[in-house]
């Protein structure tokens, strides 16, 4: 049996309105979209868009003027439903004087966690986030990267069942980049639902299954990345390249034959991310750490 979606909008709308409740910017404008459970959904748009907007409507933040919006099977207000989310916005604000461990100790008592869980949970954290090192230094003192590490602590301290990250790359290295991304995944290899808006399409393409794109308060498009992006007039052929030059040149005779057009030829090229992460590795791996250390896996309390 299928799942129900762990977030439904349904012809959603948000006007905001002036002191004499005149409209005054239609911010959401009849917006309808369902997120899967267990996936990685990407809510995209330039700014401007109402990807904000939509967010804090499912935070609960915002009430929308019209339409329909249920968010892990309730009313978003809900007190239930809200201990059952984790977020990460753009902008993480964290009290400087407090170090790492405090930091995430303060967000635990917010969620009213017992203090053994929330002490056995912070460490296990500080160890996927690569921050175990850096546990009693004050935030004040790190860099943005380290900072959003901490911040997306804090959006798995209460072990939720849908995760909402905004901008959750923004600010970290390369490295510190694949990590989220593999952590996001393995959140959703867990079951966890995952919503996210980046600017960085290159990081949403590697993670999400599934995206909306909105302008102006609309939804233009919607589905999963295979079906937006896969261009079906066009087939690539990919072989190992011939030793004997006289080869290449038959097989493209062959296909300008058959098809009656020339074929593009050239040599495929691997993605940057890849190649940078392969030299700083191999760099690395006798040289010592600074800042964050490479992450560990999934935090245990999130794999049960």
């Amino acid at each position: 049996m299928e799942s129900p979606p762990a977030i439904q909008a349904t012809d959603l709308r948000k006007t905001f309105r002036d002191f004499w409740r005149r409209p005054r910017v239609e911010a959401v404008r009849g917006i309808s979209f369902a997120v899967p459970a267990g996936q990685v959904f990407g809510l995209l748009g330039p700014n401007g868009s109402g990807k904000s907007t939509t967010i804090k409507m499912i935070l609960g933040l915002l009430f929308p003027t019209a339409g329909r919006l249920e968010v892990l099977g309730d009313a978003p207000r809900a007190v239930a439903v809200k201990s059952r989310i984790g977020y990460l916005p753009e902008e993480s604000y964290l009290y400087p004087h407090l170090t790492a461990a405090e930091t995430l100790a303060f967000y635990a008592r917010l969620f009213r966690l017992p203090r053994a869980v929330a002490r056995d949970r912070i460490a296990q954290l500080l160890e996927m986030i690569g921050l175990a090192h850096a546990r009693n230094r004050p935030v004040g003192e790190f860099s943005k990267g380290m900072a959003r590490r901490i911040g997306l602590a804090q959006a798995l301290l209460n072990d939720p069942d849908l995760v909402i990250l905004d901008e959750p790359t923004a600010g970290l290295d390369p490295q510190g980049t694949r990590q989220v991304k593999d952590l996001i995944l393995a959140l959703a290899a867990r079951g966890k639902t995952v919503l996210l808006t980046s600017h960085l399409l290159a990081d949403v393409e590697d993670v999400c299954a599934q995206v909306a794109i909105l302008f102006n308060g609309r939804l233009l498009a919607q589905g999963t990345l295979d079906a937006l992006l896969a261009q079906k007039d066009k087939t690539t052929l990919t072989f190992p390249t011939p030793a004997d030059p006289a080869t290449l040149r038959q097989v493209l005779a062959a296909a300008r034959a058959a098809l009656g057009a020339e074929p593009d030829v050239d040599h495929p090229r691997q993605p940057l991310e890849p190649f940078f992460l392969h030299v700083v590795q191999t760099a690395a791996r006798d040289g010592a750490a600074s800042g964050a250390v490479p992450a560990a896996p999934l935090a245990p309390f999130l794999r049960d």
